[in-house]
């Protein structure tokens, strides 16, 4: 039950020669989104702070015939955003893409016994990162004359559930920054739009149910099934079904889809 994000082998061009960067994307949904956009033609722009992750996720695009490259990023270090903005235009003359998907969990716990640090570090990561990678982006976007922007927000943006409150939070604020994005861009050319995750066998996700496995000695195969049968279509996602909605949305097809919640989720919040 690994998690393992292989390249996509079909390929139809639809991002040729297009520059993307994509935040978070050493593991996980990141990292298909990555792999997915590259195997369309994009360049895709590896970021994170886990250099060693980093500079395999470019090297397994690479290798599958794609084109990538890694630049450490803390999100929340303006510098270093500014930079790699800076580093991609000036290598590449133009950003035409960027995925604002790096995030974290934060506590699983009631809102009451959050500290104050705690809360801030989850809309640190979540929320300002989201931001300052936008801040430094958008320039370079209007001087290419326009672009594509995704938040990879959540279902937990939409809805609540009894768990991980800073997390919902955060999520939301990252749909309500898309459309906003989405009204104040349009008229240079900038489509912006957010993506809504359901459950999607992670590494985070596996991590979770091999938590919970430990402490209720149930084992974690029965917790998956459990999982899947909480869904209408009868499984939890993949990371290459959120890929792949961040493909259409960024490729040419959606060109009149702006401001728009593309949820991905099986059908868990349709019932």
């Amino acid at each position: 039950m690994d998690v393992v994000i292989e390249m996509e082998r079909k390929y139809n061009g639809r991002l040729e020669g297009r520059t993307a960067i994509v935040t978070g994307s050493t593991y996980g949904i990141g990292e298909a989104i990555a792999k997915v956009l590259s195997s369309e033609g994009a360049i895709s722009i590896i970021t994170e702070r886990t250099d060693e992750e980093g500079e395999r996720v470019a090297e397994e695009i690479k290798s599958a015939s794609g084109a990538a490259e890694f630049h450490h990023l803390d999100e929340t270090d303006e510098r270093e955003v500014g930079e790699v903005a800076r580093a991609t235009y000036e290598r590449y003359g133009k950003i035409d893409i960027l995925v604002n998907n790096a995030g974290i969990a934060g506590p699983n716990k009631p809102t009451h016994e959050y500290t104050k640090e705690e809360w801030e570090h989850v809309f640190d990561v979540n929320v300002t990162g989201a931001f300052l990678c936008t801040r430094h982006v958008v320039p370079y976007m209007k001087k290419g004359g326009g672009g594509n922007i995704v938040y990879i927000s959540s279902i937990y943006g939409i809805v609540g559930a009894q768990d991980i409150p800073a997390y919902h939070a955060t999520k939301a604020s990252n749909r309500i920054m898309a459309k906003i994005d989405a009204l104040l861009y349009a008229k240079d050319n900038i489509r912006v739009n957010s993506v809504h995750p359901g459950l999607i066998w992670t590494p985070l996700v596996k991590d979770f149910l091999k938590d919970q496995s430990e402490k209720s000695a149930v084992p974690i195969e029965d917790l998956r099934r459990e999982l899947d049968a909480e869904h209408p279509i009868g499984h939890i996602g993949e990371p290459n079904d959120i890929a792949r909605g961040v493909l259409y949305l960024v490729s040419d097809e959606a060109k009149f889809v702006t401001g728009e919640e593309l949820v991905i989720d099986g059908g868990y919040t349709s019932r």
